[in-house]
């Protein structure tokens, strides 16, 4: 799968792609990661990528011709053009049925914003996919793409060493659950013990102690979200 990263800060992803797991998909070629940066398609000498807002108001804004042009040519030298996301407060909530859906694509544009966001003609030409990975803000898009890559790639045939571990994970399968409580040596740690059960050898009490588990905790998650949303 080919991720390519629009951003003004290609210098921000040089350890992230250098990390255990996705540096093994990179070096199987099972991934690859190109970075662009916006202010190459930009038009004056000084590189100039924003500018003050039409109307007043604070911080500056993405000017639409280095961004649209950036994000067209990106699209013609990958061969294919791509999924285009815009990494947005403003997008849909990222969540595990809209990171398995991105991950049935060949390749994924990912674009960064910064400053007080785009210009609305650049949303109105391109018409991206809108994600966002939570209501709230951050300095740059650049993090939100390695939140969106890091869980698609994990996803990817090949890519972990147990193909059923991203399936068994939180918010996977056709339930959407939290996944169940796991324990590893020793059996007791400052008097917390581990539940007999998952020692016993009984593989079918073991399946269904966690499936009740992973019931038990996703209900306690959804009411705690309804008591916050409702308070």
């Amino acid at each position: 799968m080919r991720f390519d990263i629009l951003t003004l800060f290609p210098e921000l992803f040089s350890g992230y792609v250098g990390q255990s797991l996705l540096a093994k998909a990179i070096g199987a070629q099972r991934v690859t990661i190109q970075l662009h940066n916006i202010r190459d398609w930009a038009r004056d000498r000084h590189r100039q990528v924003d500018d003050r807002p039409f109307g007043g108001g604070p911080g500056m804004v993405f000017k639409p011709e280095p961004v649209v042009e950036c994000v067209e040519a990106v699209q013609k030298l990958a061969g294919s053009p791509g999924h285009l996301v815009l990494l947005s407060p403003k997008g849909r909530r990222l969540d595990q049925s809209k990171v398995e859906e991105l991950a049935g694509y060949e390749g994924l544009v990912l674009l960064c914003g910064r400053y007080e966001g785009f210009d609305q003609r650049i949303i109105d030409i391109l018409q991206p996919d809108e994600i966002s990975i939570g209501d709230y803000v951050l300095n740059g898009g650049e993090v939100a793409a390695m939140v969106v890559i890091d869980s698609v790639v994990r996803l990817l045939p090949g890519v972990l060493g147990d193909e059923q571990s991203a399936w068994q994970d939180s918010f996977s399968g056709e339930r959407r659950q939290i996944e169940y409580a796991q324990y590893t040596r020793p059996r007791e740690y400052r008097g917390h013990v581990v539940p007999d059960v998952l020692t016993s050898g009984d593989h079918s009490a073991v399946a269904r102690w966690r499936e009740e588990d992973s019931r038990r905790r996703t209900e306690a998650r959804r009411a705690q979200q309804m008591e916050i949303e409702e308070g």
